[in-house]
Parts: C-alpha cells; sequence; structure tokens
C-alpha cells in the first residue's frame, strides 16, 4: 500500500473553515430560508402506549395551512425501521412519539396551533423500567451482532479460581445533547426532493429518505455543509426528518422543522442504559483465569437495538476462558441509538472497575495487573493485532501522572476535609474503514478542488481531508479547495465509528493519486476545461489483510471529595493514546479532551430519569439534564505516543473521536473509591451515594 508524502499531514493547520463559523457565514440546517417557507411544528404522544383515536382538524386557528395524522398523512413505503414509520399508523410506542404535525405561516403560529391541537387516545398500560430479571428478557438475534460468545470452560475456571470479582454496574440512559439540535429544511421540486438537514452522512441519509418515498436516491439531495455537533445523534436518520419531507410533499410548499431541546429526548436517540454482571476469576498474582462479562440493556417496542457493551472483554485481556452475553428488553419507550462510543462506553466501565477491584484483591498495582494480563494476538479472533501499544501508554502515563508517588490505601489521602484519590483505566476502540469514494479536479488557474460526501460535525474533518490531499497532490493547502456535505457529491461514509476520516483520506489519496497520473500524461497541462480524476475504496477495503485493529489508551484521574457533603471534583485528568499516526496535533487534542470531558461527565453528572408513571424523562433541558462546564474541567491533558502502523490507510491513522470517553468513567470511579473506601458501582457518582 503506498503512503503520501509527509508535508501538511502532521501540521497543526488552523481549521480551513474557522473563518466562516466564527462570522456567522456557515450556514447551518435551520438557517436554510427559502421562497414561500411554510413552518412545521410537531405535536408528540402525552401517553407511552396505545393508540390514537381522534385529531381535531376542525378548529380554524390564524396562518395554520395544514394538520397532518395518521388518518390524512401521504403513504411511505414500508421500511425495516419502524421508527421512520412516521404517522403511518395510530399505535403509540413511546410517550414523546410524533402523532400529528402542524404547518402554519409562521413559526409562532404553528406552535400554537400545535399546543391547543386536541388530540385523544386509546390508553394502554405500559412499561419503562429496565431489570435484569424483566420477564422479557431476550438474546437479540440480529445477524451483524454476536451477543454471546464463549471459550474455554468459564463456570470451571471461576469455580477453582483462588480469587474471584464478582459485580454488577449499572449506567443509565444518557442523551445526546449537541448545541445545534436537529433540523430540517425540506423542499419538492420536479426533480425530487432537497433536505437541508444536521447530519452526520448526507448519503446515507438520502438513500434512507429515498427508499421510504419510493424514489431513486439520485432523486433526493441532502445538503449539510455545516453540522454544530452530534456524538452519534445526527448519524442514522430520525422521524423528523422524514416528518419534514413528508410535510412538504403534503402543503406543496417548502417547510423548515426544527427539534427543540426538549424534543430531542424522545425522537433523535440516546445511550441505553445497562446492567452489566462482570466475573474475574485469577490467580493471587492477578493472572486472569476468567472473565464473564453479561450485558442487560433496552430498546423500544417497535424497533431493536442492539449495544454490544460486552464485546469489549472479547479482546482486552489475555484469560484463557471467557464468555460475553448479551440480553435486551423491549419497552415503551424511544429507541436507543448511537452515543459517542456506543457499547465501549459503557462496557469499559464496567470491565476496567471490576479490574481495578481484582487489583485490590490481589494487592497488585492496577498498572501492573493490566501489563501481566496483556495478549499476545486479539484473544476473540485469535488475529495479530495491527499495533497494540497499550502497556506503552499504561508506562507513559504513570510517568507522566506520577503514579510511583501513590499510596494504594484507599482514604489516607487528606487536604482538610477533602479526601483526595487516583485512578487509572484503560481504553480503546476499534478501527474501521469503510468504502467512500473522491473525485479531484486541476483548474486551469492552478487551484485544485477535491470533492467527497463527507461531514465534518465540528471534529476538523474539512482541515485534515484538505491536509491529506494537499499532501498527495504535493501542493499548499491554500490551493485545494475541498467540498463536503452534500449527497450530489461522491458517495461517502457517515462520520461514526471514529472511521470518516480514515475512510474519506484513503478516497481522497487514491483520488489525487488518480489525478496526478492524468497530469503526467498530459505534460502537467490542464485544458481550460479541467481535469479531474476519481476513486471509489470498495476493493481496497474489502482486501485488507486479517488483522485485529484496534486504537489504546490510559486515562488518569485524580480526584478531590468533600467528607462531609460528597461533592466530587475532578482535579486532574490524562488521557496517553496510541491511534496512530496523528494527523493534526491541534484538532486531535481537541478531540481527545473533548472525549475526556464527556467521560468525566459520564462518571459524575449525566443521568436521564425516567419517571415509570408516565413514561417519560422528567430532565428534559440543559438546565436540568447536567453536563460539564469550565468550572468543572480544571486540568486535562492529551498526549500520543508516537505509532507507526501499515496496516491501516494511507496516512497510518487509525480513529480518535470515540476513544477519549472510553475507560475516563472508570478512572474517575477509580479514584473516587481510592478517595473514598466507598465503590460506587450505579452511575453517576452523585454525593447522596456517597454520603448516607
Amino acid at each position: 500500500m503506498t503512503t503520501i508524502e509527509t508535508r501538511h499531514v502532521g501540521s497543526a493547520l488552523n481549521r480551513v473553515d474557522g473563518l466562516e463559523k466564527v462570522t456567522g457565514r456557515a450556514r447551518y440546517a435551520y438557517e436554510h430560508s427559502l421562497r414561500d417557507l411554510a413552518y412545521a411544528v410537531p405535536v408528540q404522544a402525552t401517553i407511552a402506549r396505545g393508540e390514537v383515536t381522534l385529531v381535531d382538524t376542525t378548529a380554524k386557528l390564524p396562518g395554520v395551512i395544514a394538520v397532518i395524522w395518521h388518518a390524512n398523512a401521504p403513504r411511505l413505503a414500508p421500511s425495516d425501521d419502524s421508527e421512520l414509520a412516521v404517522l403511518q399508523s395510530p399505535r403509540v410506542a413511546y410517550r414523546g412519539q410524533y402523532v400529528a404535525v402542524v404547518v402554519a405561516e409562521t413559526l409562532e403560529e404553528a406552535k400554537e396551533a400545535a399546543r391547543v391541537l386536541r388530540v385523544e387516545y386509546a390508553e394502554e398500560e405500559h412499561d419503562v423500567e429496565l431489570r435484569a430479571d424483566h420477564p422479557r428478557v431476550y438474546r437479540p438475534g440480529s445477524a451483524d451482532d454476536h451477543p454471546d460468545e464463549e471459550h474455554g470452560d468459564p463456570d470451571a475456571a471461576l469455580a477453582a479460581a483462588p480469587v474471584v470479582v464478582d459485580r454488577t454496574y449499572s449506567t443509565p440512559a444518557e442523551h445526546n445533547n449537541p448545541i445545534e439540535p436537529h433540523a430540517t429544511v425540506a423542499e419538492w421540486n420536479q426533480d425530487g426532493l432537497i433536505l437541508y438537514d444536521s447530519t452526520q452522512g448526507a448519503t446515507m441519509l438520502r438513500k434512507a429518505v429515498a427508499a421510504l418515498f419510493g424514489m431513486p436516491p439520485a432523486h433526493v439531495r441532502v445538503i449539510s455543509p455545516y453540522v454544530g455537533g452530534g456524538f452519534g445523534s445526527k448519524g442514522r436518520p430520525h422521524p423528523h426528518v422524514v416528518l419534514a419531507a413528508l410535510t412538504a410533499k403534503q402543503v406543496g410548499r417548502p417547510v423548515k422543522l426544527a427539534v427543540t431541546r426538549r424534543e430531542m429526548f424522545a425522537v433523535t436517540g440516546y445511550r441505553t442504559p445497562t446492567i452489566q454482571r462482570v466475573r474475574l476469576g485469577a490467580e493471587r498474582d492477578g493472572r486472569l483465569l476468567a472473565i464473564v462479562h453479561d450485558a442487560c440493556e433496552q430498546s423500544s417496542s417497535i424497533a431493536e437495538y442492539v449495544e454490544e457493551s460486552a464485546a469489549c472483554s472479547r479482546m482486552m485481556y489475555a484469560a484463557p476462558n471467557r464468555r460475553t452475553t448479551q440480553r435486551l428488553v423491549r419497552l415503551d419507550v424511544p429507541t436507543p441509538s448511537w452515543m459517542r462510543a456506543p457499547g465501549e462506553a459503557q462496557g469499559m466501565y464496567a470491565l476496567e472497575s471490576a479490574m481495578d477491584e481484582l487489583a485490590v484483591a490481589c494487592g497488585v498495582d492496577p498498572i501492573e495487573l493490566r501489563v501481566r494480563n496483556e495478549p499476545e494476538t486479539d484473544p476473540g479472533t485469535g488475529l495479530p493485532f495491527s499495533s497494540r501499544n497499550l502497556v506503552a501508554c499504561l508506562r507513559e502515563g504513570a510517568r507522566r501522572f506520577g503514579w510511583a508517588e501513590r499510596d494504594p490505601r484507599p482514604g489516607v489521602r487528606r487536604s482538610g476535609s477533602t479526601l483526595i484519590g487516583t485512578g487509572v483505566a484503560a481504553s480503546t476502540y476499534p478501527v474501521f474503514l469503510a468504502p467512500s469514494r473522491a473525485s479531484a479536479r486541476a483548474e486551469p488557474d492552478g487551484r485544485f478542488t477535491v470533492d467527497i460526501a463527507a461531514a465534518d460535525i465540528g471534529t476538523g474533518a474539512k482541515t485534515v481531508l484538505t491536509q491529506i490531499a494537499a499532501d498527495a497532490l504535493r501542493v499548499p493547502c491554500d490551493r485545494v479547495t475541498l467540498r463536503i456535505g452534500d449527497s450530489a457529491l461522491p458517495a461517502a461514509t457517515l462520520a461514526g465509528g471514529s472511521m470518516g476520516t480514515a475512510s474519506w483520506g484513503t478516497a481522497v489519496v487514491r483520488a489525487c493519486e488518480a489525478l496526478a497520473e492524468e497530469l503526467g500524461r498530459a505534460g502537467g497541462v490542464v485544458p481550460a476545461a479541467g481535469l479531474e480524476a476519481s476513486a471509489d475504496t470498495k476493493e481496497e477495503v474489502r482486501g485488507q489483510a486479517k488483522l485485529s485493529r484496534h486504537a489504546f489508551g490510559a486515562q488518569f484521574a485524580e480526584v478531590a471529595v468533600d467528607a462531609d457533603s460528597g461533592e466530587t471534583r475532578v482535579r486532574r485528568l490524562l488521557g496517553v493514546f496510541a491511534a496512530g499516526r496523528i494527523l493534526n496535533p491541534k484538532t486531535a487534542r481537541s478531540q481527545f479532551t473533548g472525549g475526556m470531558i464527556m467521560g468525566m461527565s459520564m462518571a459524575l453528572l449525566e443521568e436521564s430519569l425516567m419517571d415509570p408513571r408516565f413514561g417519560d424523562y422528567l430532565n428534559r433541558d440543559l438546565a436540568q439534564y447536567h453536563i460539564p462546564v469550565n468550572a468543572d474541567v480544571r486540568d486535562i491533558e492529551a498526549v500520543w505516543i508516537e505509532e507507526d502502523d501499515p496496516h491501516l490507510n494511507p496516512m497510518g491513522a487509525k480513529g480518535i473521536g470515540e476513544i477519549g470517553i472510553v475507560g475516563t468513567a472508570a478512572a474517575v470511579a477509580n479514584a473516587v473509591y481510592h478517595a473514598t473506601g466507598t465503590r460506587i458501582r450505579d452511575l453517576p457518582i452523585r454525593l447522596d451515594k456517597l454520603v448516607r
């Protein structure tokens, strides 16, 4: 596999779209205003289970153009994702589900009409509480997931192990809260449908919407050049996009629809709560004999969503006997979806907390325990790792953090009434590479245009891809114009799974290499019409060698806990990562620290509280759904070790968007135990759990 010549890749280039964003010239989805625009405001179900029996459309209110519900809505084609069958049935599957939409001349008129719209229901008894002993717990059967895997005889190994840790850890529902709420502007014309949308994947969204409306994908265009964050919530199509398109089709006018912050807690996905039992059997020196990780999660009654929280326990540590199981409960709740590092975030919290408990039980330093259980090959698949530098991350982190001076005894370090503790946890995230296409064009004026339907959701992808293209073309970055965020451009995978830069970058490199060859054949002469080349990486991705590809890291935390109130503050966070070649240290550091802050938030703050009486989340705004503010982030540092992995892609890069969050919650929780001697296994770590 050829590699690009290093010129711009690896430098701390400022964001190429920074000026547009800080001056307000960048136009986000809701900021697109079209001629003859109407406004749509959805109406949400006020019951958690049952049927809509009546929507009163007889009231005459100022400015109202239409009231649409299942009895008069356009029909959609059947879909594998029942969540997208908007207004197609009287059934209500969860509280907050869209049951109608009001369209009006102004936003204010639409909001008022939606507020007073009378909807009647036949309500049924609902069930919204996840329990590991729920009578409807089942083993999911999706062909894409592997809920149960077993090697050796873990039960016998646990029974014979000199040291056993058997603990259950739980994590709550958490909601993605990007700064830019979800929004769509939909317009139908003679060519089909145009959607201005806040999405992490224009190509994927185009395909899904086209299928629902029975059209070829070429008849749908998704425009999304700027996205104000997503954390996974904008990766999959959600009902509001379909509702906007359906409404615009019904009224024959462009329609603008914004999902409010409160609505996002029902209709745009969330991290599933988990109940995870982890059992570790070990020799007295901490060497693992058995790992058993059983995870139970929830999904909705209308769609199955499985988050493989136990998957990380298959490959993280050497143990001859292992079993992982995945169980699901279908409840009367919204369908969970992707949220930064889905599966790994919760799964590694449980595994790394259990490893800390094992270290205490064996009297072994937590770093040394992990080193002793370092595998030579992937324990789950037997494949060799393309690269694995976890031990290097642990050693470097220990050096930087001052781990050697740590007194391992819990509850002994004090400063007045403040208890101080430190903790460590490992991180991992798989390396994915998905097929994408790109085109590169030489312009007569000496500039270059590179096109790919990628998405920059605030990660700096547009900047890094510009650097990659400039190196492949061997020209300065200011001669490259990169166009992204439009499904009319060459098809690209979504920004998700930490695979965007690797996947898109591979396509960009190949397109630029092809263009360079065309220029060579033309003697460097660019015709007046320009010269263009393209690339499709499908075969390159398919032909990759069978290796276990993962990024790794080590998270270190120091916390201060008030002995009287239980208030916990994170005084220091350090993350050390082995994530292949770092393409832009400035944007990379931002991604790592952003993930670490989100992991700290997972440990101490984030929790969506369900009211079982009504089947709804209570804290549906940023006043009550707590996330860190500047004062909560005191001292945070992200560094990386040099890692040369030739088995990945032309850039030698691994994904970095998600690994920062993985392990951080466990590091904080382990530090809280070290500070107080109290082990909290139910996130978040609130003060009432520490002071009883």
